[in-house]
Order: C-alpha cells, then sequence, then structure tokens
C-alpha cells in the first residue's frame, strides 16, 4: 500500500482538485466557476495557482474554449478517480431508504439482459422502490471500463468481462444457448443434430463488422464454419427473421425460453459443444461500500437468481 505524504499534502488546497475537474469538464473558468457556486475572479485565482503548483499552463485558450495540455489531460483521470473515491467515502452510512428514495440509477446491459433482467427488475421495483428510475446503457466488452471509470454507469450486467484491478464483480449466470426456428421453414423438428445445425442457414449476434458473429467465430475455433445470413447487434431480431426466413437462430437460452414462443419458433439445444463466455455483474471499487448501490447489487443479484 503507497503511504501518504501528509505533510506535503497538508500544504495543498485540495479544493483546488476540485477546481481542476470543473474546469476540465467545462472548458471555461466561467462556466466552472458557475457550476461551483464561485465568483469568476476566485476561479481565476485557482487556476493560477494550480499553474504555479504544477508548473504547466494546463489550459490554454482556443476561441471561446480552454483547451487542456498534454499535462492537464494526464491528470484528469487520476484527480476524477480521486474525487470519486473521495465521494463514495463520505457517502458511506448515508441514510438510504428504497421505500421513499428518488433517484435514478445507471446501469449498462448487454442486449441480453435488457430483455431478460431488467423487464423483471423494474417490475421488483415498483413495488418495492416506487421512486427509483433505472436509465439503461448499452454494454459492450470494449466499455465496460470506461463507463465504469467516468461514472457513466453505476454498475455493468451482463458481459463476459472478469472482474480485475480498480473494479470488483461476480459471476451471474453461466452460459448456454439455444436454437429458435420454424419446423415448417427449415424442414426439420426438434432436436437438431450436428450435421443438421451446420448444414442450415443461420441467424446471429454480432456487434462487429463480421457476419459470422460471435457463434460463428466460436465455431471456427473448432474447425466448423457457419452458413450466416442474418446478423444483428441484437437477439430479438433474431428471432423475428427467424419467424419469417428459413434460419436458425441461435440466441441465449434464456432468450429463447421467454420470447420464442412469442414469435411462433421451436427450441431445440445447440447440437453442438458451446464456448459462449459466462456474463458478470461488475463495479467500480471505490464504489464498493457506498449503501445505495450496495442495495442495487443486491436487487440486481435476486432477479438474475430468479432469471437462471
Amino acid at each position: 500500500m503507497q503511504i501518504i505524504d501528509h505533510f506535503n499534502l497538508r500544504s495543498f488546497d485540495l479544493n483546488l482538485l476540485v477546481a481542476f475537474d470543473a474546469l476540465i469538464t467545462e472548458g471555461s473558468v466561467t462556466r466552472a466557476a458557475r457550476k461551483l457556486r464561485i465568483g469568476q475572479s476566485a476561479m481565476s485565482h485557482n487556476l493560477a495557482t494550480l499553474r504555479m503548483l504544477l508548473r504547466d499552463d494546463l489550459f490554454v485558450r482556443v476561441g471561446q474554449e480552454m483547451q487542456p495540455t498534454a499535462r492537464a489531460q494526464s491528470l484528469s483521470g487520476p484527480i476524477r478517480h480521486a474525487l470519486q473515491q473521495a465521494q463514495a467515502a463520505l457517502q458511506v452510512g448515508n441514510d438510504f431508504d428504497p421505500r421513499t428514495e428518488k433517484r435514478v440509477f445507471r446501469i449498462g446491459v448487454s442486449d441480453e439482459m435488457a430483455q431478460v433482467l431488467l423487464p423483471d427488475l423494474l417490475g421488483y421495483l415498483a413495488h418495492a422502490a416506487p421512486g427509483i428510475g433505472i436509465l439503461a446503457r448499452e454494454l459492450s466488452l470494449a466499455t465496460v471500463e470506461p463507463l465504469l471509470n467516468r461514472s457513466e454507469i453505476d454498475v455493468a450486467v451482463g458481459v463476459p468481462y472478469v472482474p480485475q484491478g480498480s473494479f470488483e464483480g461476480e459471476k451471474l449466470f453461466d452460459a448456454h444457448a439455444s436454437c429458435c426456428f420454424r419446423s415448417d421453414l427449415i424442414g426439420r423438428n426438434a432436436p437438431l443434430d450436428a450435421d443438421t445445425y451446420f448444414a442450415a442457414r443461420h441467424a446471429v449476434f454480432s456487434h462487429s463488422a463480421n457476419i459470422a458473429g460471435c457463434a460463428g467465430e466460436i465455431y471456427q475455433k473448432t474447425g466448423h464454419t457457419l452458413d450466416v445470413g442474418f446478423a444483428a447487434p441484437a437477439f430479438l431480431p433474431l428471432l423475428a427473421v427467424a419467424a419469417k426466413a428459413p434460419l436458425i437462430a441461435t440466441v441465449p437460452e434464456r432468450i429463447a425460453r421467454r420470447y420464442a414462443a412469442t414469435f411462433g419458433l421451436v427450441i431445440s439445444p445447440v447440437p453442438v459443444a458451446q464456448g459462449f463466455s459466462a456474463s458478470f455483474m461488475v463495479w467500480a471499487r471505490h464504489t464498493e461500500r457506498d449503501v445505495a448501490g450496495l442495495w442495487m447489487r443486491d436487487c440486481i443479484r435476486a432477479v438474475a437468481l430468479q432469471a437462471s
């Protein structure tokens, strides 16, 4: 653990870090002063002090905006993180009553969790915490860390991200996939065998420019090739297409159980070994003991258990 130099920190007004964060967020001395509810002259004094202590201009005027220097950009992440940790520490022990609380939780969700977990979570909150709102954000493996680091989401749910570094988390779901199709369109009944599966055309989930999608990439590693006729970055469009075209939609088992019948599709187990990744719930370590965050994660756990 790094030792804190209390003597040197005592000589540095930590309110300057708040001023720095406001400046880099607002890009204007005037707007930063307004945000902190101080006079513009006081904010200008803060900037001058920061420049002297850090030996850098930090912000230079470009037109009507104050652009951060390379030094300011390198400091912005660590300073924001330090302020978030301080805020979380001060909030520990705050009263939080979900029955009367009015606030919005920001949850990053994969497409599967948007279809499976969120409806049940909102149904639960409607009775247990009627003043709580949920802002769902689209989530992918690449955006987990940036969204949590910038505090744009409170928790990430549903991606195969194993927590590490400054993040905590736990596995919510193992990964199991199912085939959904219309028997009359593909000329086969459930259950499907491996030969039938690989001979058919497919509808698969894809978050990239590769039409093979997640399923196709997984099976390529085993020497199999999927004939993909349709790929999309969401699961319900796969089911909608399979209801009209002779395609097998490979989707998470929980999606199949909940929605296949709505589209008039039958369900079959995927007839080959699967290499799909488990889904995790992840949060920033500095929010570990935030009372409201702890409560929301407990809600997500309870709903996930019922959906398993």
